[in-house]
């Protein structure tokens, strides 16, 4: 016959384990959020969204504000713009493109930041602050990313790429590894941003340590647990057979046991 926990014993197994493989998810988000905040800090830095091909005119290659373009006369390529340099950013396209990018970084470092929080609040409300600070980032991304190619049609662009390039028509360059990484991010925030939501929200079902199950019967008793449903994999059937006191095979069990003793 197999050996039976009260509630009471059961309940506390069942909430530390809960409680510990919810800190653990909440460990692995918390260095995929770091994670996530240098790739977007490095694709929003680095001037390789699209580029020059074996069939471009001039070598170069185009960021978000930056861009370095080969010079008719010599193979030497000619590089400006600067984050703040608004005045040599060639389109307004990348312009838009560069300010939702950057709010995305600092959505994703500000969520960094309320890690601190965690000292001072309560931890379902902070997963909640971040999951939504990693959605606005997620859609800061998604409009950079939509907005951008609108922007090829520019001058600079148009002469390193040829004259068959245009708005959402790359011509005879190529999309680089920054702008493919971006695209990516957005799957990556979308996913950060589930996982704090879902980490939030747990947090708030957790059940506390003075849990008593309501015993039934004239005589109060108590319900009784297997052990092994008791696993993190199957948190369900814990829960609902402590909130439902006696099942058919623990109320089977006690019958057999008073059996016994009389």
């Amino acid at each position: 016959m197999v050996k039976l926990l009260p509630a009471q014993e059961a309940a506390k197994i069942y909430h530390t384990n809960y409680v510990r493989n919810s800190r653990a998810v909440g460990v692995m988000w918390g260095t995929l959020t770091i994670c996530f905040s240098v790739l977007v800090m490095a694709l929003f830095i680095q001037p390789y969204w699209i580029g020059d091909s074996v069939n471009t005119p001039q070598a170069g290659y185009f960021g978000l504000f930056s861009y370095c373009v080969g010079n008719v006369l010599s193979s030497e390529l000619i590089c400006k713009g600067g984050p703040l340099d608004f005045s040599s950013i060639p389109s307004r396209a990348f312009k838009t493109a560069m300010f939702f990018v950057a709010l995305a970084m600092f959505l994703i470092i500000g969520s960094i930041i309320c890690f601190s929080l965690f000292f001072v609040c309560n931890t379902a409300t902070v997963y909640k602050i971040c999951a939504w600070m990693q959605l606005a980032a997620a859609t800061g991304l998604m409009i950079g990313c939509l907005v951008y190619p609108d922007g090829w049609d520019s001058s600079e662009v148009r002469r390193m790429c040829g004259e068959q390039t245009g708005k959402y028509t790359l011509g005879h360059c190529t999309i680089r590894w920054a702008f493919m990484l971006a695209i990516l991010s957005i799957g990556d925030a979308l996913i950060l941003s589930f996982l704090a939501f879902v980490l939030g929200y747990r947090q708030d079902k957790l059940l506390p340590d003075d849990y008593k199950a309501d015993g039934k019967g004239s005589t109060g008793e108590r319900a009784l647990v297997q052990p092994g449903e008791l696993g993190v994999a199957f948190p369900w059937k814990a829960a609902l057979r402590l909130g439902l006191g006696i099942t058919g095979e623990a109320a089977g069990g006690e019958r057999s046991n008073r059996g016994a003793e009389g």
